[in-house]
């Protein structure tokens, strides 16, 4: 059986992360306006964050399912060897 409230509780904390990538992420229209300017680069690092969390989630969510649910989409590289 699986933790359904932790898997709730990462669930929510990467929707909450999507948003704030998606609102963060607006205003930028060319990958120069991360670099062009401290706020720009700061956005960038802070979005990173954004997307290691998210990552970690994800971890939390297939170790809470006994590591069942990333076999279930192959065509996504889980582990990053492109």
């Amino acid at each position: 059986m699986f933790d359904a409230e932790l898997i709730r509780s990462s669930l929510t904390k990467i929707q909450t992360a999507l948003d704030r990538i998606l609102k963060r992420s607006e205003t930028i229209l060319t990958p120069d306006d991360f670099l062009m300017t401290s706020s720009g680069v700061e956005r960038l690092e802070s979005i990173c964050m954004l997307l290691i969390a998210i990552g970690e989630s994800v971890k939390r969510i297939d170790n809470a399912t006994n590591k069942t649910l990333l076999p279930q989409y192959p065509e996504i590289d889980w582990k990053g060897r492109i």
